[in-house]
């Protein structure tokens, strides 16, 4: 029998594919059909308000992901099996559908496939002018809460609140639902539609960690100097908070600073700020214009990002400032939701609760990002990071909601974007609410977890954990940003694999002489360029509902693709930190104190859409190599490795599918052999058969030792038409030859 994909409600419950999902739904729930089986939930209460909360009905005994705000700015994921365990804001809610999933089911299980796993996917989101979050409650109900955040803003029903939809390959699913909210509600675009910066694909520094608000044109060329010297140069910099002309009227010179009252420092005018117009003693560069200038020149930076708020800094725009006029400021005292509070409260909002923020007028908000961007672009600046976007939320009271004001400043700051920088260079930052995320039209990257903490040992594994799940809502809408890191640190060679998998810019903040240049020549070419993978990395379809950090026996894989090969890194993120908010469940044992090993399984069939890129005359057989280990393997499609790892280490298996040429021979490119994501050097594999021999010819990027499995020894090599020498594996048929480091792309042939 046919069973329709699209959701229903029949006889108080909610059916998915003939499953049962949710029980004791109520009857103010409503459903609206959409596209291709999907459907929007809504509700309607006798009363207007401007928040309500509504249930859905009890939700039981299925494995879920859920990804909620644990903070206003930031998301994290959570994995269970009950209602009760859905926090406040959970804005993406993913369930599996399997045999033993849910209660009753409508179809009789005989009339079913044996394989019939399937995903069940819950978006809240933007309606008119309220927004939308998943919460569960102690008798495992699932609710949702729409709020406009002004209390004149009112409505008694919300009809598209809750988006749901189905399918049975996770990726796809959230993939085809993004797009279908795309284009459905017309105020966002999916990642596909968006013009890519192009500095992704080159390395960078941030000044952030290595100066904090301290930074100065002379740290910033000793640390362009260093990396130079090191022969690793950036090709973008960002230039973190310090820079801006900022005033902060609670703290008096020659005082100490009160806690809470940076957050509450102001932005008194567009242009830089006294360090910036002059570099130190002997005046060099005196102003940032030529600053910027000059170290472009210098060192060879492609791009130069400077650091703001969406508001102008943390506490707004200086009302009192003559250069701030024009933009009509006032102070306003930041409302925060119960949501906002409802998981773990924010020294910075708390702060910004007692200052207030200067607030520009809305209708002038683009006035002050064309000024502010014009300024910057006339003096060589290339672009912006954005940051405290989700401050927006709280500032909606009076200017009619949260989802307005947002969609008027992220409107007002792309348009501002696209006139003043050519390439859309823009990193949002702190923007991981539903607000931000359902109004981004052209941005393109923002940061997906908070920020690297160098000093804090038991945060490491939990930033990885959260970008990669983060990145499976994220990765549709923006390239997922991993932030920077440290190439010297205890936890460099794990943070430096994770974002050579991530698909996203590599960058590191390191302190001007203080650096691990063998981590950093495992992901950055001589020519300045990094081998970013294609897509967002994302957790393996087998660990979307395990827990990589607390359940004390799950890996954390993330996969990837590149042109022409697959990649999988595999983390072990157990015992090194404890995800806020979550209490491990008393059947766990408890962490052991040093570091533990655990063992885990890869599979080709952990990439996802490897059968995309291998071609139609794909067999499924893959040659896969290990980085750390340096091991050469073929495997069936769904054949596996075993690994084993100890607490934060990680192992990199590149799979490349292996063609067969002419009668018998098989081939397939690895790349860089000793780059983290060595198949990112692999660009084409071409072959050329004649009467007397088969060549294999391979574009490859980059320098050091390029491998390839090859099952027959070739007669010579060749690289960029001149011979060169090879050595060759006849135990495991590891083929590689020494190419010259160079920026440009080789031809490298293999003649049998």
């Amino acid at each position: 029998m046919t069973i329709k994909a699209t959701p229903i409600i029949k006889d108080g419950c909610l059916i998915v594919r003939g499953k049962v999902v949710l029980t004791r739904v109520p009857q103010n729930i409503l459903v609206s059909p959409a596209s291709n089986g999907s459907a929007f939930f809504g509700a309607t209460s006798p009363s207007p308000s401007s928040r309500h909360v509504f249930s859905l009905g009890v939700l039981e005994k299925y494995r879920f992901l859920c990804l909620f705000r644990v903070k206003i700015w930031w998301m994290i994921p959570r994995v269970g099996k009950s209602g009760s365990e859905i926090p406040m804001e959970t804005q993406m809610l993913l369930l599996e559908a399997t045999e033993e999933s849910a209660l009753n089911d409508e179809v009789n299980s005989s009339e079913t496939s044996t394989d019939n796993t399937f995903y069940i996917l819950f978006l809240p989101v933007l309606d008119g002018l309220f927004r939308s979050s998943l919460q569960g409650t102690s008798a495992n109900e699932l609710h949702f809460c729409v709020e406009s955040g002004d209390a004149n803003v009112q409505t008694s029903q919300a009809l598209e609140a809750v988006f749901v939809n189905s399918g049975e390959n996770p990726f796809e699913l959230i993939k085809n639902s993004v797009k279908i909210l795309e284009q459905h509600k017309g105020t966002f675009c999916h990642i596909e539609n968006k013009k890519i910066p192009a500095h992704l694909d080159w390395f960078g520094w941030c000044t952030w960690d290595a100066f904090y608000t301290q930074v100065n044109p002379q740290g910033i060329k000793e640390g362009l100097q260093s990396f130079f010297e090191g022969g690793c140069s950036p090709k973008f910099l960002i230039i973190d908070d310090g820079w801006q002309d900022t005033v902060n009227e609670f703290c008096k010179e020659g005082e100490p600073l009160i806690e809470g009252t940076q957050f509450a420092t102001r932005l008194a005018d567009i242009k830089e700020n006294r360090k910036f117009k002059s570099s130190g003693p002997d005046e060099d560069c005196t102003n940032l214009h030529e600053f910027i200038d000059t170290i472009k020149e210098k060192y060879g930076l492609k791009f130069v990002y400077v650091w703001h708020a969406l508001a102008g800094y943390w506490g707004g725009v200086l009302p009192s400032s003559d250069s701030m006029k024009k933009y009509d400021p006032k102070l306003v005292y930041p409302i925060q939701s119960p949501g906002n509070v409802g998981n773990m409260r924010d020294i910075a909002m708390d702060s910004l609760e007692k200052y207030g923020v200067g607030v520009i007028d809305p209708s002038k908000i683009f006035d002050f990002y064309n000024d502010l961007h014009s300024y910057l672009a006339s003096n060589g600046v290339d672009g912006v990071k954005v940051d405290v976007q989700n401050l927006i939320e709280t500032l909606g009271s009076g200017c009619g909601g949260r989802v307005m004001l947002t969609r008027q400043y992220q409107e007002a700051l792309e348009k501002s974007i696209s006139r003043n920088f050519k390439e859309n260079n823009l990193i949002c930052c702190m923007s991981h609410n539903s607000d931000s995320i359902y109004s981004s039209k052209t941005s393109a990257i923002a940061r997906a977890s908070e920020d690297f903490m160098p000093r804090q040992p038991t945060f490491q594994t939990l930033h990885i954990a959260s970008v990669a799940f983060n990145s499976f809502l994220l990765g549709e809408i923006v390239v997922p940003d991993w932030d920077m890191f440290h190439s010297k640190h205890d936890t460099a060679d794990f943070h430096g694999a994770a974002r050579a998998l991530g698909g996203c810019a590599v960058y590191v903040s390191d302190k001007p002489g203080i650096h691990d240049f063998k981590i950093l020549k495992k992901l950055v070419l001589p020519d300045g360029s990094i081998l970013r993978a294609r897509h967002a990395g994302r957790p393996t379809r087998d660990c979307l509902f395990e827990d990589p950090v607390m359940d004390a026996k799950s890996l954390l894989k993330i996969w990837n693709l590149n042109k022409l090969t697959g990649v999988i890194g595999v983390f072990n993120c157990q015992g090194a930190g404890s995800w806020p908010m979550k209490q491990e469940a008393e059947e766990i044992p408890a962490a052991p104190s040093g570091p533990s090993s655990l063992s885990g399984h890869v599979s080709p069939t952990d990439v996802e859409f490897l059968d995309d890129i291998a071609g139609e005359d794909w067999n499924g057989d893959c040659a896969v190599y290990a980085f750390n280990s340096g091991s050469l393997s073929m495997l069936p499609k769904k054949g596996i490795l075993e690994v084993f790892l100890t607490t934060l280490k990680y192992e990199i298996y590149t799979i490349s599918p292996i063609k067969v040429f002419g009668q018998n021979l098989q081939f397939s490119p690895i790349g860089l052999l000793d780059m983290y994501n060595s198949g990112g050097a692999v660009e084409a594999v071409n072959c050329i058969i004649d009467v007397s021999s088969c060549t294999i010819k391979v574009d490859g990027r980059g320098g050091g030792r390029f491998g390839a499995y090859s099952n027959t020894k070739p007669t010579f090599c060749r690289v960029d038409m001149k011979e060169e020498e090879f050595t060759y594996n006849d135990k495991n048929g590891l083929l590689t030859v020494k190419l010259e480091c160079t920026g440009s792309l080789r031809e490298i042939e293999f003649i049998y």
